[in-house]
């Protein structure tokens, strides 16, 4: 069985591009994840994409997760909600001074309580000044990311209040897909 999938692509062209949300209540720490780790980022991806259809990185070997991870600029930031990992943002740099949020949700359980707009912003941020923490990278010109009809139903409003824009859509049959949830086995 095939589904009808539209895919937003946005962008910031500056960083007063950036509206920021205000903080939630509540001791919501975000962090970076300065050591690169294959399953705490496998843990993460499975764990926030496990109700929304994140299934292209579940086949990757630890060998293709450490390449990744290792690559100079990509960052991986990690909101907590008293202790316990609660979502996160992927930061991926590209050429010229492009900066993609590979990845950014909460794991569901975390979803209505403020802490999206909050990561968004504050992931959107470092993705702006991504250089300062890499010497050696061009400075920050663009920021994109891309949502689809299969992320949260708050995900497109989320990326439109924090200040990113529209640039491209795109409208395509996918083959209906299956999550094993945050493990084999499991459903989100």
């Amino acid at each position: 069985m095939s589904i009808t999938l539209t895919t937003w692509s946005l962008e910031q062209t500056a960083p007063t591009d950036l509206l920021p949300a205000a903080a939630p209540d509540g001791d919501i720490r975000i962090v970076r994840a300065e050591v690169p780790s294959p399953e705490f980022s496998r843990f993460l991806y499975a764990s926030v994409g496990a109700d929304i259809t994140w299934v292209d990185r579940l086949s990757l070997s630890y060998a293709q997760w450490q390449e990744h991870l290792d690559r100079p600029g990509v960052e991986t930031w990690v909101a907590y909600d008293r202790g316990t990992p609660a979502g996160y943002v992927e930061l991926d740099p590209q050429d010229d001074g492009v900066v993609e949020i590979l990845y950014f949700g909460l794991i569901p359980a975390f979803r209505g309580r403020r802490i999206g707009g909050h990561l968004l912003s504050y992931g959107t941020a470092r993705a702006w000044d991504l250089a300062e923490r890499w010497p050696g990278r061009p400075a920050t010109k663009r920021v994109w990311v891309h949502t689809c009809s299969l992320d949260g139903e708050h995900a497109m409003d989320n990326y439109l209040r924090r200040g990113f824009k529209l640039f491209h859509t795109e409208v395509s049959e996918q083959a209906e897909q299956v999550t094993p949830g945050p493990w084999p086995g499991a459903r989100g």
